[in-house]
């Protein structure tokens, strides 16, 4: 397993600790302060969630980015001694990440909203704020770890279960050579042991599993009140089988994704998945299992560590939860890659993200486009 590496010079670097309210964050602050450096928390407003009728208190705490999750990540810092600043970063969430995803949606894509966040809102518009502030260094608490390879910055996978490396492939590598991961060496159960060795509030805190801006797991309806909202139509189409013969009506391109079984709402006599939205035509098409492998997709949006290369023969891996397979990546132009699987790849979605490696070393990734 990698380890922690933090700079020389403890005492004379500032470090700035992003902050959800989580016991992750709390303890990657702890961890610093107790290596000596300088710590300061800072805490990202992004969102606000609304509170409707019939909502249960729990459907709010489990978020994080909130005001509530900002108070405890202050009363964390107190606990430990560090300065602790909210930022209202609100415009920016809702420019680079929620806005983003429903449009993603509205286009017939399967969006990654985590990646964006990461990319575009803690690794530029909070380490520009880090930054105003003196620091020398951003630190976070995702399960990750940074190593340095003739000049070149790296991130690593961490530990298996909790690994997000998955996640941090569109960090700028000019960001990642000031960014600490130091929970890099430790297991969550190891994490939730250092807390309460320390008494920290978020110790025992349960872990959101959702989108924070869809703190029920129902993205649909998210997209929905959205578009009412905004006056987008949604118009309904049809299903089209794996056979080119009409199923029924859909209620929308947005409210599938491709490997959907369930909720379709028609009666097939075989199993069918969401193989395709095709949003030239507003079909909604069908297929077999053994359809929805594919072989090479195009992908954009390219973010590489390392010396630049044109072409290798790496690892793939397309979901978060999906196991890396071998591929062969060549670059295009614009930041465009073209990835041909050796071995067929199971529900390879555009809007997703494709994440690159050697072994555990992340070479980059870039976001899938069309699938050949």
């Amino acid at each position: 397993m990698p380890h922690a590496a933090f700079p020389p010079n403890p005492e004379n670097t500032l470090v700035a600790v992003a902050m959800s309210g989580g016991v992750d964050s709390s303890v990657a602050a702890l961890l610093l302060k107790r290596a000596g450096y300088r710590v300061v928390g800072l805490t990202m407003k992004l969102w606000s969630p609304p509170v409707r009728p019939g909502d249960a208190c729990d459907d709010v705490e489990k978020t994080c980015c909130t005001v509530d999750s900002a108070m405890d990540a202050k009363r964390v810092c107190d606990q430990l001694g560090i300065p602790h600043y909210t930022l209202d970063m609100q415009e920016d969430f809702e420019d680079r990440v929620i806005r983003p995803f429903y449009e993603a949606y509205l286009h017939g894509e399967t969006p990654n909203p985590c990646v964006n966040c990461n990319s575009f809102v803690k690794w530029d518009a909070l380490w520009q704020r880090a930054q105003a502030i003196g620091a020398d260094y951003i630190a976070t608490g995702h399960y990750a770890a940074t190593v340095s390879e003739d000049g070149y910055p790296y991130i690593l996978r961490a530990d298996a279960r909790k690994d997000q490396s998955y996640f941090l492939w569109g960090i700028p590598p000019e960001s990642l050579a000031k960014t600490l991961f130091p929970l890099a060496a430790l297991s969550k159960p190891e994490v939730r042991a250092l807390a309460a060795e320390m008494d920290l509030r978020t110790a025992h805190k349960s872990e959101s599993q959702d989108i924070c801006f869809v703190p029920q797991g129902n993205y649909r309806s998210v997209i929905a009140d959205r578009a009412e909202e905004e006056g987008v139509d949604i118009p309904p189409g049809v299903f089209i089988g794996p056979d080119g013969e009409t199923l029924g009506e859909h209620k929308g391109l947005p409210f599938y994704t491709v490997g959907q079984r369930k909720g379709l709402g028609i009666a097939a006599g075989e199993p069918l998945f969401v193989r395709k939205l095709d949003t030239a035509a507003n079909t909604v098409v069908l297929g077999r299992k053994e359809e929805l492998y594919s072989h090479a997709f195009v992908a954009d949006r390219f973010n590489g560590f390392g010396p630049a290369w044109a072409s290798r023969e790496c690892l793939v891996q397309f979901r978060y939860r999906s196991a890396a397979v071998p591929a062969l990546v060549e670059r295009e132009a614009e930041g465009r890659v073209r990835v041909t699987l050796r071995a067929p790849g199971y529900c390879v979605a555009p809007g997703q993200s494709a994440v690159f490696y050697e072994g555990d070393r992340l070479l980059g990734g870039a976001r899938i486009r069309e699938v050949l």
